[in-house]
């Protein structure tokens, strides 16, 4: 499942394509975190108009907030990239999604969010977790593998309160809440797999590489660093809020 940390720090890497990406895509998460916790203007201002139920806008939104929430596509990027087999990955993410899901729903219903600061700096967290267990990080630290199903469920569960407070902090409509809610985690789950389907194309052929394992390490790196820069910058917004 993992690759041990030292199997990868005696070379040094060369730039490659998907590291190219994994660069682009930390450029954009700063851009994106000057906006309001990842969603446009516009957007959050239809979430707090909207009222009655609004199926197709809501799958719209849910999809859009997936495919743009590099949070949680680092995080995906991060669970699947010593996975080979299509069950594996099935699996992985289909615990994600359960994750997410369960929390994202219960969490509006019932109105349980967390702050939005405080729970986008845990899914950044996640981030630095996912890196360091793809480094082989922890049975050389502490001589203990954490089931990684078990990680990526807990985690699952925690950016679905993400997205929970988000919406919360948004006041959506009660008129209509149920089914939009539905439509938005359908939204959700077809822009992971939008967002999945890239993310595999891009690994299927970084993997037939003879350098691959080389910059795998680096790429795990770079990953962590963007996972820390996401903790760093929700902490700051949580102390000057």
């Amino acid at each position: 499942m993992t690759t041990p940390l030292r199997a990868h720090r005696a070379a040094r890497a060369v730039p490659h394509p998907a590291l190219l990406l994994l660069t682009v895509g930390f450029i954009l998460l700063w851009a994106e975190m000057a906006f309001a916790h990842g969603v446009t203007l516009g957007d959050k201002g239809y979430i707090q108009e909207v009222t009655g139920v609004k199926i197709i806008p809501f799958l719209y939104l849910g999809a859009k907030h997936m495919v743009t929430g590099y949070d949680h596509l680092l995080f995906l990027f991060g669970v699947i990239f010593f996975l080979y087999g299509m069950k594996q990955i099935g699996t992985y993410v289909s615990l994600f999604a359960i994750g997410h899901s369960t929390t994202m729903l219960a969490g509006v219903y019932f109105g349980f969010g967390i702050n939005s600061y405080v729970i986008d700096a845990i899914i950044g967290f996640s981030v630095v977790y996912k890196a360091l267990d793809n480094l082989g990080a922890f049975p050389l630290w502490f001589g203990v593998q954490p089931s990684t199903k078990a990680a990526t469920l807990i985690f699952g569960f925690l950016h679905g309160f993400g997205l929970a407070s988000k919406i919360l902090d948004y006041g959506i409509s009660p008129d209509g809440l149920v089914p939009n809610l539905l439509a938005f985690n359908v939204g959700v789950e077809i822009g992971q797999l939008i967002a999945l389907a890239a993310i595999l194309i891009v690994m299927t052929r970084w993997r037939t590489s003879p350098s691959f394992a080389r910059q795998a390490y680096a790429a795990n790196i770079l990953m962590m660093t963007a996972g820390f820069a996401l903790m760093g910058h929700q902490l700051v917004g949580f102390a000057v809020a």
